[in-house]
Order: C-alpha cells, then structure tokens, then sequence
C-alpha cells in the first residue's frame, strides 16, 4: 500500500468511527444504548425515534462510506476504494469516538458499493428494501445483500484486492447480525412496523 492509501484507510476508520446513530439521539436528549435494541443504527434509531431520525442517520452513515471509499480511490482505484470503505465499516462497528460499541455497518457498507459500483449499490439497496418490505425485518435484508455483495461486484467485472476486501466487509457485516441469525433461526427476531 502507498502512504496515500495508508492514509485513506487510517482516515476511513476514524470517519468511520463518527457514529450518526449516537450522536443524534445524544443531542435529542436519548441514550440509544439503553434504548430499544441498544444498537446504534438506523433501525433502532427508527423504532426509538421515528423516521425522520432515522433517515438522518442512515445518510449519515451512507455518506461515510462513500467518503471513505472516495478518500481510498483517489489514493489508489477500487481496490484501495474498497479497503478505505471496509475501515469506515470497522470504525462504524468499533467506533474509537465510542468507546467501540458501534453499529453493524450496513449503511457504510453501502455508501462503499455506491462510490466503486454504482449500480451494484443500487441493485442491492432495492434488494434490500424488497425484503424489507415483504419481511419487515431489516437484519434479513442486510445479511441477504452481505452475502451477495461479492458475488455482485464479481458479476461486473471486479477481481483481487477489491474482492479480498468486499469479503471482509461482507464477513464483518454478517458477524455484527449473530444476535439477529439466531433470533430468526428461533422466528424471534424484531419487526419493522408501519
């Protein structure tokens, strides 16, 4: 890796680290770990408070992703786009700003498909909203779109590098939703409501 690339990753993951699904309740007056789930994404910030709040940290998220992997692509093409995006992820995940307990990455995830392939991200995001509204269970529709990410990005023509590191965003992203697995494994998991 160049500096610049180094650079871009390092950077990624302290952007990363910015966690909208934190920071916006806080300033709202709501402990969002001590809310609904606990866990600082837009789902909860939706069950917890409402829409408007939770697209606000949906773009939140999206958008660091897509930094990120502007930032790494500008150092170094797709495959240090991709490693950038997979350090906003982790920082997402683990959060330094947040004493690491962080969300589950999806939404960084995406804004990191949008900046590399466009039209994966957009297939994969109406995927996603497909299965949402037909389950009303946004862990599913997450990990159904991590594990056609590779599988996606290969399709157009993506190979190397910018596989290795969609594989670990996409390992990543399906270890964050165990807790979710199990609970639809058991039919327990939450449900969107309207």
């Amino acid at each position: 890796m160049s500096p610049w690339t180094i650079a871009a990753v390092v950077g990624g993951y302290l952007l990363g680290s910015i966690d909208f699904g934190v920071i916006l309740p806080r300033v709202r007056g709501v402990d969002i770990y001590a809310s609904g789930s606990g866990n600082p994404g837009a789902t909860n910030v939706l069950r917890t408070m409402g829409r408007g709040a939770a697209t606000t940290v949906m773009l939140g998220d999206l958008g660091k992703g897509i930094a990120a992997a502007a930032m790494g692509g500008t150092a170094g093409g797709d495959p240090a786009a991709i490693a950038a995006g997979f350090a906003a992820v982790l920082g997402h995940c683990f959060p330094v700003w947040h004493r690491f307990r962080g969300g589950k990455g999806v939404a960084a995830t995406a804004g990191t498909v949008l900046w590399v392939e466009p039209l994966v991200g957009l297939i994969l995001f109406a995927v996603w909203a497909a299965i949402v509204a037909v389950t009303k269970r946004a862990s599913l529709a997450s990990i159904a779109v991590a594990a056609a990410l590779v599988p996606g990005l290969w399709v157009v023509g993506q190979r190397g590098w910018t596989l290795a590191w969609a594989t670990l965003i996409a390992v990543l992203v399906v270890t964050r939703h165990r807790a979710n697995i199990d609970r639809l494994l058991r039919n327990a998991e939450h449900r969107i409501e309207p």
